[in-house]
């Protein structure tokens, strides 16, 4: 329960003190009576007054509640909350696997990235996934809880052998335009060079760019050869090794210049990091919240009832008592 105006209680227990006053007639003049003869009348009388007396209290007492304006806060209203739309697109291709990042590339990227959308509480967040296919890991949705767990869980193996950026970027950019939202971002996560998919990623970055989408370009991995795990050997984990520098910086880099985003080669975690820091800072967004309360005002229900019992006590002193207010 909240109070819009406490101090005029004080007014109500002025005002009744004064009523009090003049119910027990105390600034009244001493005037002669002959008492009646009719004692269990007078008995009654005296209750009479007693109990209106109190009821006059009562009544009272509700009023000078009622003058607070008791009120109980029930909901906000819809605020006008503006928020981005980001769409991370992230490379799972066997590739992703290499330690030249410990442990290894994805498992990496995954972390930053969860960093990254804690940060972004109030934005709508969606997930998508490429290999040789593409998949829409999780739709746009404000559940940071379930952006994380997502996030989490993004493995590699079930999406073939491949690195499909044109189709991924292509798909980022329909979840994208699919929305309402004004301000919407991709940031595209890869280590590779696009070499299946139906679209080319320059052809996928024209339809970003159509629609006014910026895409973030993130390259990572070192430029020395790296090992990925294979599978079990005698001796323990076989691994494959991969030749290093083997990242298309070239149109990753044309794919932010064309869309208005930027590009970032992140050749460690720590440089992984502050890249998601600056991409952190430039889509940051002001956010206005122009909320109000919705209340359930409770002092006319007070209000009524205290000015029912005080009307109620007045006409019984007029009646009963004979009392000339």
């Amino acid at each position: 329960m909240e109070y819009k105006y406490p101090l005029l209680l004080w007014l109500g227990i002025f005002a009744g003190i004064l009523w009090t006053l003049d119910y027990w007639k105390v600034f009244q003049k001493a005037q002669l009576y002959f008492p009646s003869n009719e004692s269990v009348f007078a008995w009654w009388k005296k209750s009479l007054r007693v109990v209106l007396f109190v009821a006059g209290v009562i009544g009272w007492g509700y009023l000078s509640y009622s003058l607070m304006q008791p009120r109980k806060p029930q909901k906000f209203s819809p605020s006008n909350v503006e928020v981005n739309d980001v769409i991370i697109c992230i490379d799972v291709s066997r590739s992703m696997l290499a330690e030249d990042i410990k442990p290894n590339r994805l498992e990496v990227a995954k972390e930053r990235i969860r960093d990254f959308t804690r940060l972004r509480p109030t934005d709508r967040i969606s997930v998508v996934i490429f290999s040789e296919k593409v998949f829409t890991l999780l739709p746009l949705t404000t559940d940071p809880a379930l952006v994380d767990k997502v996030l989490s869980e993004i493995s590699i193996g079930y999406l073939g052998s491949g690195t499909n950026i044109g189709d991924g970027l292509a798909l980022s950019v329909a979840r994208a335009v699919n929305s309402d939202t004004k301000n919407k971002v991709i940031i595209l996560l890869t280590d590779g060079v696009a070499n299946v998919g139906t679209l080319t990623p320059m052809q996928a970055a024209e339809e970003a760019k159509k629609f006014g989408i910026k895409v973030y370009t993130i390259g990572l991995g070192t430029d020395d050869d790296a090992r990925i795990p294979v599978g079990p050997g005698v001796f323990g984990t076989q691994y494959q090794l991969i030749p290093g520098g083997s990242i298309d910086y070239k149109t990753l880099k044309e794919i932010s210049d064309l869309t208005g985003g930027k590009f970032y080669p992140a050749k460690s975690d720590k440089a992984l990091k502050e890249i998601l820091s600056d991409i952190q800072e430039l889509e940051k967004t002001e956010i206005k919240v122009n909320q109000q309360i919705v209340y359930d005002e409770m002092f006319y229900v007070y209000l009524l009832i205290g000015v029912s019992i005080l009307f109620g006590v007045e006409v019984l002193r007029r009646l009963f008592l004979k009392d000339v207010v």
